[in-house]
């Protein structure tokens, strides 16, 4: 999934005009989509995917995952980071490809990382009762050996089967009730049935058929292209049908990605070096429609700009909820999490602003330096409460924030974020005295256009 090119891309630069919905996110790095409609709503769809690191020349330095909804394919919301290599005790580097399923009534991050010590991949499991996170680790998946690129599909009858693959092997495994571990008797291994396999396998169901796509190699040239494969039942065998996405301008070296049916519609998620012009380390997920022919075979994807054909292009929010504190990449300093004030997003909000200095950070990650319009959720029912707003350690702003007995969303304007991680600090001012239970439930940060300034 994420071995170094020895090929050397030609530099690839693409003007995106307001209709350009390729690729989907434009405000940070990700790769190695995973696209799902959870159960609950299906009129919102998910999308999980790894971050690139700005600047980096490797996919050493991969750390994090993050989550985006949308429920019109144009307007995309960033949930900021899931989970990060700090929050797995057992692992050491190498966050790499992720899925995520809903099961049992939980939400599931199935990812891939190196084991400290060791340095052999492991699959690892992390749970959320929601689905924007963040997750919490679990350990690793026992009975996987070298468990890279991991995708978990869930069939009809709620049986939970992992695939995984590297270095031109796939195999597929039935999991236990726990998805802890596998079942040793459906070990199958699917590398002689899958044409010119690397890494990175996905399935999906559709008309009964069980679909497999991966990257693969022909042989062995860089960059991926991806291939699909059709079965009767889940562990195979499988017969290899040929490319959908052949070679591109401006592809990355790598390839991966996954299919969901969102209002009716078969999507394919993959990525490529688009945003940051050819650089094959720093990817950017892409969207096109996936068509299939009366045989059921899959119609070759040619990728453009234009991408799922919007009449917009895409725009992505950066909704940062302020209680996932250190889990999200952010802390709580002396300051508590609660619920006792309705209306609030996500699990709860951020109070007990009572000291000086009592703060609270929140992580924000971007692809490029750009402007954002920055925006506090908030609640100070006992009149107006003054705070400090720095940005990555600057004061930004000294304010007031007028009084409202209900949860409430002020603007603060226009701010500039730097490429890579941006700290949004909201602290009590050390000179006012506090007016009760001040809330900070979130912060947005939304993408600002040249044309829209």
């Amino acid at each position: 999934m994420r071995y170094k090119v020895s090929l050397l891309l030609a530099v690839f630069v693409t003007t995106f005009n307001i209709i350009a919905q390729n690729p989907i996110f434009t405000s940070v790095f990700t790769a190695d989509p995973s696209p799902h409609v959870w159960p609950a709503d299906p009129n919102t769809l998910w999308v999980y995917t790894s971050h690139d690191e700005p600047g980096s020349n490797n996919h050493y330095g991969m750390t994090g995952y993050h989550a985006f909804s949308t429920t019109d394919m144009v307007n995309w919301t960033d949930h900021g980071r899931i989970l990060h290599l700090e929050n797995v005790d057992w692992a050491e580097s190498h966050a790499w490809a992720m899925d995520a399923a809903f099961y049992r009534g939980q939400y599931y991050l199935v990812y891939c990382m190196k084991e400290a010590g060791i340095g052999l991949f492991r699959t690892g499991i992390a749970r959320s009762d929601r689905p924007e996170g963040p997750f919490t680790d679990l350990g690793y998946v026992k009975g996987v050996e070298f468990g890279q690129d991991p995708a978990i599909f869930i069939d009809d009858d709620g049986t939970p089967y992992l695939y995984w693959g590297h270095d031109r092997k796939c195999y597929v495994a039935e999991l236990n009730a726990d998805l802890m571990s596998i079942k040793p008797e459906t070990y199958t291994d699917l590398t002689s049935q899958l044409t010119h396999v690397f890494e990175g396998p996905w399935v999906h169901k559709k008309d009964g058929k069980y679909y497999l796509t991966y990257p693969g190699l022909t042989p062995r040239r860089w960059p991926e292209k991806m291939f699909y494969a059709v079965a009767d039942k889940p562990l195979g065998p499988y017969e290899f049908k040929g490319v959908f996405i052949d070679d591109f301008e401006g592809q990355s070296g790598t390839n991966h990605g996954g299919t969901v049916t969102y209002k009716g519609k078969d999507i394919m998620f993959y990525h490529s070096a688009w945003l940051s012009g050819g650089l094959s380390e720093t990817r950017s997920a892409m969207a096109d429609y996936l068509d299939y022919d009366k045989n059921g075979n899959i119609l070759p994807i040619v990728p453009s700009k234009e991408g799922l054909g919007n009449a917009k292009r895409t725009k992505t929010t950066l909704k940062l909820e302020a209680e996932n504190g250190f889990a999200a990449g952010g802390e709580l300093y002396n300051v508590i999490v609660d619920t006792w004030i309705k209306g609030y997003s996500g699990k709860g909000y951020v109070t007990n602003f009572d000291n000086p200095y009592d703060h609270v950070s929140i992580l924000a990650q971007v692809a490029k330096p750009a402007k954002y319009r920055f925006k506090v959720g908030y609640a100070s029912p006992d009149g107006e409460s003054n705070h400090d707003i720095l940005i990555n350690s600057r004061v930004y702003r000294e304010f007031v924030f007028p009084q409202s007995k209900a949860f409430t969303e002020i603007d603060f304007g226009i701010v500039e974020l730097k490429a890579g991680d941006n700290v949004v600090r909201i602290l009590k001012r050390d000179w006012k005295p506090s007016t009760g239970d001040f809330a900070i439930d979130y912060i947005k940060l939304e993408q600002v256009f040249e044309d829209e300034k």
